[in-house]
């Protein structure tokens, strides 16, 4: 038996953060391109940086930036990998304790 849970940040009802854009952040990490993330997840480049740029906007940072040869990728801004790295370590936290609690009332 699994226990499932969905994490997400949000504020005043608005959506910041959830796996949907870590999944993307991560994503640009790996190919160095939103278009190339957005194509890896079967996504529009529009869908994929608007949802970036509203992360971003409600966030209050930077989550990306040009970057690589000739500034023509992306890569995420220090801001934007620390967010990601806090993120990934709440829900990893919150599964951990969730799967264990878990085992403890259901066996």
């Amino acid at each position: 038996m699994e226990v499932k849970l969905k994490i997400w940040i949000e504020e005043n009802g608005q959506l910041l953060f959830g796996r949907g854009r870590e999944i993307l952040l991560l994503a640009i990490k790996e190919t160095g391109s939103l278009s190339q993330a957005a194509k890896k997840l079967n996504m529009s480049y529009r869908g994929a940086w608007g949802r970036l740029r509203a992360s971003e906007d409600r966030l209050g940072v930077k989550l990306i930036e040009r970057g690589g040869k000739k500034k023509r990728g992306m890569e995420l801004t220090e801001e934007g990998r620390d967010f990601l790295e806090k993120y990934r370590m709440l829900r990893q936290e919150t599964e951990e304790f969730l799967s264990s609690r878990a085992k403890e009332l259901f066996g």
